[in-house]
């Protein structure tokens, strides 16, 4: 699906010529890349749009996968913080491959997660694990934290 979550109205500030991105999750400022402008511009949809609670969203959550270190980029949580989605994020110029949805299905061998987003900004896959099929099902819309 199309994304038309993307927003110019981040908090953002310029210190000794570089540009950094507030990171409502992780509470600084960290720096404005294009993936990371897609990262914090979705992060803000979710919890204002999709109402995901801030506190059960987190970044950068590190894995290791035998002696492979990996981080998701995103990772919501329930209530009872068992992860619930995954979510991959690609600046806007990166192409979504098979490559990106492998590095997504490795992160969710260690989570077991039902939900995986991956997105850059211009295009949005969701994806639902059947865990009984073991077959994943794309989803037409980003579903409410309500509904996961």
């Amino acid at each position: 699906m199309k994304a038309n979550f993307l927003s110019n109205h981040l908090p953002i500030k310029e210190e000794n010529g570089k540009r950094y991105i507030l990171d409502m999750l992780r509470r600084k400022y960290i720096t404005l890349t294009p993936e990371e402008w897609v990262r914090q511009s979705f992060i803000h949809f979710l919890i204002e749009q999709k109402h995901y609670p801030q506190g059960l969203l987190a970044n950068e959550i590190s894995l290791n996968l035998g002696d492979k270190k990996m981080r998701a980029d995103s990772v919501l949580y329930d209530t009872n913080l068992q992860p619930r989605m995954i979510i991959e994020y690609k600046a806007p110029n990166i192409s979504i491959t098979q490559k990106v949805f492998d590095q997504i299905f490795s992160y969710n061998i260690l989570l077991h997660v039902p939900y995986l987003i991956v997105t850059n900004g211009i295009e949005i896959y969701v994806c639902k694990f059947d865990y009984d099929s073991k077959k994943y099902l794309y989803l037409d819309d980003i579903p409410t934290y309500e509904s996961i």
